[in-house]
């Protein structure tokens, strides 16, 4: 589409409520969003004068064309908005991951309901409670719902008709009293729907209601003398109560809470729903999220709940999160629609709900951490860090192989260089290499970043082995152009590179004279950093141990007659110039090639000294 095209769409657009598309030039749908109004929102993203972080900036380079949809309300626009990302999951929206394989406990809607698990939504009016991350407690839970709710698992088509004429004969299930026999009539419609209803109510995790309802229809079965009733009645509460045991109780209010929060690591995030119902953990769900990178708390949260409520279609009486999200008043009319009644919306700071956010955040983080375990089991797998430099630096191949070098040295005494190899954004100790600056007086960095990069990459050269993906310098501009004019030197010119400072933790690239500016946050910036430490640790461990080697020498070359192949049988047998020192005469003479008078002479000097 050309400029004037758009430029007229632009003008077009109405001061209402709705949604819009952001598309690229091969018409694909890469953003979907909201707003109150369509004309100022998304004229926004056609000004220059706007500052826009780097994600949208990117964004903002492929858009080609857009289209909108009106609706009668910000509330409107916003189910629709939510809807939208499901179906189509633009590329630069916050996006659930994997959310259509978790499965539900499904409800159908038939004159006697049955319950199953189910990863597949049939929109026939059945019921659905989920979706159950956890699948080793949604069982658990269909396991007590079997044992306590007695209802049908046949998938005969039980009619009024088909009862009358007994079309179908009961089963099993019926002689052994896991179904009541609804097939032949053995049980009255409105007594089934009952049984219904109580199961909905512990699936919702309403136990106390519903405890005190089984508890009142057993002792009115005790006292009518049904104790075959009373008895089932009984273990049935007791099963209840078991299960009810394991859960954790965490508040004494007896109202239904939903508890948010929140864990990022780079461009995906975990979310954590925490269900609380009469007081009490009744379950735990997680939905990992992608696109979060440079996106705001409160906007990440914002997407996570929409997306959650849109599914679970369980609204309870009040929501705990880390920060109130992004255009609360909309999504909280939208649920209080849906409910029918007020929800209650808090960020707590203190006390026991901040410590249940808390709480949350840790399962958020631990799973993060069991998500990229399994990342990077998988064979291919690339870390998003390595993917951010990528993106960072403007690299045309991915930096899987990093080499990194530092300097290290006092006053140019004993100076030394690394070298550091990541792979994957892991280190990979056995690529490690050392250097001992040979060509260099005086504390000249340059020269030395000079000597051991050509060094380096003249011996790839001549063992014909592949350089890496990136170079990286501990230094700024004037390190990095010692690095490319080491290379030049052997004939490089292509080679990627970059520098990173200590002062400002700032990014320099060849040809550039000012640093470059990298998010704070990014986790390409974090990497480099990680990288940038390692090898100045490695480079002070290794001038540490040539420092401490040259002084110890030192001393014993003040010793007359005392040569290099007795000072080796010195240090190999005490180990120090100290323990040297505090060595006798007697001990020092028992050494091969030491007498009692070379023992006293190198006490004396040593003392001395």
């Amino acid at each position: 589409m050309d400029k004037l095209s758009l430029k007229e769409k632009l003008d077009n657009l109405p001061h209402k409520p709705g949604v819009y598309y952001l598309k690229d030039k091969n018409n694909k749908i890469i953003y979907i969003g909201k707003a109150k109004s369509l004309k100022n929102r998304v004229r926004s993203y056609f000004q220059n004068s706007v500052p826009f972080d780097p994600k949208t900036a990117v964004m903002l380079s492929k858009i080609k064309d857009f289209e909108s949809i009106i609706t009668d309300s910000e509330v409107e626009a916003l189910i629709l908005e939510a809807n939208l990302v499901r179906e189509h999951k633009p590329k630069y929206n916050v996006n659930l991951k994997d959310d259509k394989s978790y499965p539900y406990i499904r409800i159908t809607k038939e004159l006697f309901p049955k319950a199953f698990p189910t990863r597949k939504i049939i929109h026939d009016g059945s019921k659905y409670f989920g979706p159950y991350t956890d699948v080793k407690s949604m069982r658990h839970t269909l396991k007590i719902i079997r044992k306590v709710f007695p209802i049908r698992s046949c998938n005969y088509s039980i009619t009024e008709e088909s009862i009358k004429k007994k079309k179908v004969k009961v089963c099993l299930d019926f002689h052994i009293k896991k179904c009541p026999g609804p097939c032949e009539g053995f049980i009255s419609l409105e007594k089934y729907q009952e049984i219904i209803a109580q199961m909905i109510y512990f699936i919702n995790g309403k136990n106390n209601i519903l405890l005190e309802e089984m508890r009142k229809k057993m002792s009115k079965a005790a006292e009518e003398m049904n104790f075959e009733d009373a008895a089932r009645l009984r273990d049935n509460i007791e099963a209840i109560e078991n299960f009810s045991s394991r859960q954790k109780v965490v508040l004494n209010k007896i109202t239904d809470i939903d508890i948010f929060s929140l864990a990022v690591d780079g461009d995906s995030a975990c979310g954590v729903i925490f269900k609380v119902r009469d007081g009490k953990v009744t379950g735990r769900q997680h939905f990992y999220l992608s696109n979060v990178e440079n996106e705001e708390k409160s906007e990440i949260l914002k997407s996570l709940m929409q997306q959650y409520y849109i599914k679970s279609r369980y609204y309870p009486d009040e929501i705990y999160v880390p920060v109130i999200p992004e255009d609360a008043n909309s999504l909280m009319e939208w649920l209080e629609k849906e409910k029918g009644k007020n929800i209650n919306l808090y960020a707590p700071k203190i006390g026991t709900k901040n410590k249940l956010i808390e709480m949350g955040e840790k399962n958020a983080k631990l799973l993060m951490e069991e998500l990229n375990i399994q990342k990077m089991k998988s064979s291919g797998y690339v870390p998003n860090s390595v993917v951010s430099l990528q993106k960072d630096l403007h690299l045309e191949v991915l930096p899987k192989r990093i080499e990194a070098f530092d300097i290290s040295n006092i006053s140019g005494k004993d100076a030394v260089a690394s070298m550091v190899y990541f792979e994957n954004g892991v280190p990979k100790k056995s690529e490690y290499r050392m250097f001992k600056i040979k060509t260099v007086e005086g504390a000249d960095d340059f020269a030395m970043i000079r000597e051991v990069v050509k060094r380096r990459y003249r011996r790839l050269l001549k063992e014909n082995r592949e350089f890496p993906d990136l170079i990286l310098i501990d230094g700024g501009k004037g390190q990095v152009s010692s690095a490319v004019d080491a290379l030049k030197e052997i004939g490089i010119t292509e080679q990627p590179l970059a520098g990173i400072a200590k002062k400002y933790e700032e990014i320099y690239l060849p040809g550039l004279n000012e640093p470059q500016s990298i998010s704070k946050g990014s986790p390409g910036l974090k990497l480099l950093q990680r990288i940038r430490d390692e090898s100045h640790r490695f480079a002070i461990q290794y001038h540490r141990k040539l420092r401490k080697k040259r002084t110890i020498f030192s001393e014993l070359d003040e010793i007359k007659g005392i040569g290099k192949s007795r000072k080796d049988k010195l240090l190999k047998h005490f180990g120090s110039v100290k323990k040297i020192k505090e060595a006798a005469p007697e001990d020092i003479a028992k050494i091969p090639g030491f007498s009692k008078k070379i023992a006293e002479d190198i006490l004396k000097a040593l003392k001395q000294s």
